[in-house]
């Protein structure tokens, strides 16, 4: 039995032939209508989440599954003080498969150890997002058609977003990447990571200009400043607006430039991009719904 915690599970080629099927899913919809009959999918989520979770929601009803879950921690045992190892032990006596989404970061890791079905991380606090990492390269390969040879600008809340720590581990296996990490000061790439390319060789640079850099980058990965990682009121009101992707900048950009974000979006990419055919992040939302059916697919061995 197969779980899924970190990008870093599968290899990188256990990753192309997932991609492989996802991309088969995308052509082929009513192939895999049926595939996941009479099994249930149990979606536990402690904390809010649109995409993510509709996403593992969509996946499943659209393999012909069913969907159990909460939401919210509120709605859950949770709020009774449940543990999350008790909740899951439960949990794989009701489903054949869980999402979970926890604030607190390795809560997944600790159902995976009690778990008697298999596990996916949904998210744990500022840690890991591996379904939102192979939606990003599952949405840069198809677009791209490589996940080898290309400068990448990370911009906006590198510090908190788990979703760029997801990335950078998972594009280190790759050829020829050139990382640009985009940031005001307090917001910059944590030391570890950086430890971690500097002992690998891996180019970077760190600037605090979008405009300066925008020329060189064949995709850009936009963020936004996460209130729910501050601390305090203040910090947040100070750095939310500190870059805002709009037409203007992306003049200064190469025409065939891919802008992704993770979402949701708040103000840092400007609705006048959405009509750019360089914006490709509602496109990378729906790739989110085959990665997902791939994967679970996958770890039911089903596929």
């Amino acid at each position: 039995m197969r779980h899924l915690m970190s990008p870093l599970d599968f290899t990188t080629e256990e990753l192309e032939k997932l991609f492989c099927l996802a991309n088969d899913i995308e052509n082929n919809k009513a192939k895999y209508a049926h595939a996941c009959d009479g099994k249930i999918m149990a979606t536990c989520f402690y904390e809010p989440s649109t995409r993510t979770r509709l996403s593992f929601e969509s996946a499943m009803i659209r393999l012909g599954g069913q969907v159990i879950g909460f939401s919210d921690a509120g709605s859950s045992s949770a709020a009774k003080g449940e543990s999350v190892s008790d909740t899951i032990r439960v949990i794989s006596g009701y489903a054949d498969i869980c999402a979970m989404r926890h604030p607190k970061e390795g809560a997944p890791m600790v159902a995976m150890e009690k778990s008697l079905i298999p596990v996916i991380n949904a998210g744990d606090g500022g840690h890991q997002h591996p379904t939102q990492t192979l939606t990003d390269l599952l949405t840069i390969r198809s677009l791209k058609g490589t996940l080898s040879g290309f400068t990448i600008g990370l911009c906006g809340d590198l510090k908190f977003g788990r979703t760029v720590h997801s990335l950078i581990n998972a594009l280190v296996r790759y050829d020829n990447i050139n990382f640009i990490f985009i940031s005001p000061d307090e917001l910059k790439i944590p030391d570890y990571i950086i430890e971690m390319l500097k002992n690998k060789n891996i180019p970077y640079e760190e600037v605090n200009s979008l405009d300066e850099v925008m020329p060189q980058l064949d995709l850009l990965y936009m963020t936004r400043v996460q209130k729910e990682r501050f601390f305090n009121e203040e910090d947040y009101v100070r750095l939310k607006n500190y870059y805002i992707l709009d037409t203007e900048k992306m003049q200064l950009a190469k025409p065939d430039m891919l802008v992704l974000h993770p979402l949701p979006r708040v103000n840092e990419i400007s609705v006048e991009v959405d009509n750019d055919p360089r914006a490709a992040y509602f496109k990378q939302a729906e790739y989110g719904v085959y990665v997902r059916m791939a994967l679970i697919l996958t770890l039911l061995e089903l596929a």
